[in-house]
This record gives structure tokens, C-alpha cells and sequence, in this order.
């Protein structure tokens, strides 16, 4: 399984970016894939996940600004994240639920 997350960046408080997720190596349409995050100092926590129907998840704390998606023709997962905040300020990574491989992630840091 190869993964590669992109579009992280510096961006200030209220502000939004999109993160991408592209697999290969799976049958991707046919996986839940997650978003995690792991900020400095703190242990790998969950974000998101959607299953292979479309049916997304959310950690409580992030639902009402966080949206993931994917878009299966071009086997890639999104995570649309709005009104960002420095607590967000994170290295985010994806994976498919059934298998253990990761991405080397992508880092977001959101300034006060």
C-alpha cells in the first residue's frame, strides 16, 4: 500500500485548507479509509473515516468544521477542514482501515 498525503501549509486562524489522501496498491473503492492527526507531543488521534459507501465519521469535537470525502476514479480521500484553529495545528495522515501502512503525513500549522 503507497499513500501520500498533500496540502497542508501554514494558514491563520479562521482560515481553511483541503487536504489529499492518494492510495495505490488496494482496491481503493472498496476501502474505509481514516484521517488521523498527531500533534507535537501528543498521541495519533482520530479524525475521520469514510466507508466504501460514502458513510463518514467524525470525532466529536471536529464534526461541525471538518468534511471528508473521496472521490474513488481518482482514488483519493479529502478532508475539507474550515475555521481553523491553532489547536488543529497538527501533522495529519491517512490510512485505509484494514491495513497498517502509512503515509508520512501532512503537516498543517494554523497561527494565532
Amino acid at each position: 500500500v503507497q499513500i501520500v498525503e498533500s496540502g497542508g501549509g501554514l494558514v491563520q486562524a479562521g482560515g481553511s485548507l483541503r487536504l489529499s489522501c492518494g492510495v495505490s496498491g488496494i482496491t481503493f473503492s472498496a476501502n474505509t479509509m481514516e484521517w488521523y492527526r498527531q500533534a507535537p507531543g501528543k498521541q495519533r488521534e482520530f479524525v475521520a473515516s469514510i466507508t466504501h459507501g460514502d458513510i463518514p465519521a467524525y470525532a466529536d469535537s471536529l464534526k461541525d468544521r471538518f468534511t471528508i470525502s473521496r472521490d474513488n476514479t481518482k482514488k483519493t480521500m479529502y478532508l475539507q477542514m474550515n475555521n481553523l484553529k491553532p489547536e488543529d495545528t497538527a501533522v495529519y495522515y491517512c490510512k485505509a482501515l484494514r491495513y497498517k501502512d502509512w503515509g508520512q503525513g501532512t503537516q498543517v500549522t494554523v497561527s494565532s
